[in-house]
């Protein structure tokens, strides 16, 4: 028996309980803080806190620090779970729209690559916009072979904008603006680094995420 197959195996061992489970699935479309789990779910922290310690030693899960509010932290489900274990969510059909604080990174990286990969329209906002695309976005854009070069950052419309999905890839933003509705991707803000390989890492994962809810192959 194969190493992937053992792998599997054991993820699915761990799902196997109808409060993991239930927790994988929020998760494969959206981060959610143990609080927001907790609502949708109905559980108490402490059980929340043993299923999650579950999950996490069986590799499907991990938990991050915002880099908003320091104090709250985002329970994430690793892309490569999603593909291994060949389980997934879909993305309603239609357009997407990708908000960050500056719209300068993040956002303008995963509307672009929303594009390049499902062929469907997508935009991108910022609840506190930039004067300017940041550089190493639109170098790691040139590298993916993604076109940023006339991108501008644009403030979020009062109400969001019209879009079949939302989703805020910025803990600080998600934590200002949040609707119930929306989904959330925590994602480091690579602008404090400025580094190659933090702009690349960005693309890696929203690449990833993107394709875990669009891509057929990907569904159970």
């Amino acid at each position: 028996m194969g190493d992937d197959l053992e792998r599997r195996a054991a993820g699915f061992a761990a799902m196997g309980d109808p409060i993991r489970l239930g927790i994988v699935d929020e998760l494969v479309l959206s981060d959610r803080s143990p609080s927001e789990l907790r609502a949708r779910l109905g559980i108490e922290s402490n059980l929340l806190a043993h299923h999650l310690d579950v999950l996490s030693d069986a590799g499907l899960v991990v938990r991050n620090r915002s880099s908003g509010d320091g104090r709250r932290r985002y329970v994430h489900l690793r892309p490569e779970v999603v593909a291994r274990l060949r389980i997934g969510g879909r993305a309603p059909a239609g357009g997407a729209l990708f908000i960050c604080t500056r719209n300068s990174a993040r956002s303008q990286l995963a509307a672009s690559l929303w594009r390049a990969l499902t062929g469907r329209p997508a935009s991108s906002a910022g609840t506190h916009p930039a004067e300017a695309v940041h550089p190493g976005a639109v170098q790691a854009a040139t590298r993916a072979g993604l076109d940023l070069g006339d991108a501008v950052p644009r403030v979020l419309a009062p109400g969001g904008d019209t879009a079949a999905l939302v989703v805020t890839v910025c803990d600080r933003a998600h934590e200002e603006i949040g609707e119930d509705g929306w989904l959330h991707w925590s994602i480091p803000d690579p602008v404090p680094d400025g580094g190659t390989e933090a702009f690349d890492a960005v693309v890696t994962e929203l690449r990833a995420r993107i394709r875990a809810i669009t891509d057929d192959s990907q569904a159970a």
